[in-house]
């Protein structure tokens, strides 16, 4: 979903106290809608923020909601530049 390797995500349960996926009796993980706005929320500080993990860390304690609508705006505006290139694309041609 996210493009990140399943250990990525094994450290990030360590690291950050907010992901917390249940588990079965098998240990198979399942994320929450809460813990897949958390990944986001922790790809868009590191990626496009650039923050440091311990940054990240910091910033998701202190503004969880903000962090995950400044997510979703950039993801937004990410989709709509692909669409205007197309629609380029589309009348250069």
């Amino acid at each position: 979903m996210f493009h990140v390797n399943q250990s990525n995500l094994r450290f990030w349960e360590k690291e950050f106290k907010q992901l917390t996926p249940k588990r079965n009796a098998k240990g198979t993980r399942f994320y929450s809608p809460d813990d897949i706005l958390v990944i986001k929320s922790i790809i868009y500080l590191v990626s496009e923020q650039k923050l440091t993990l311990e940054g990240a860390k910091r910033k998701l304690s202190q503004k969880k909601d903000v962090i995950a609508k400044q997510s979703e705006v950039v993801e937004r505006l990410k989709l709509i530049r692909k669409e205007l290139m197309g629609i380029n694309n589309a009348l250069s041609q």
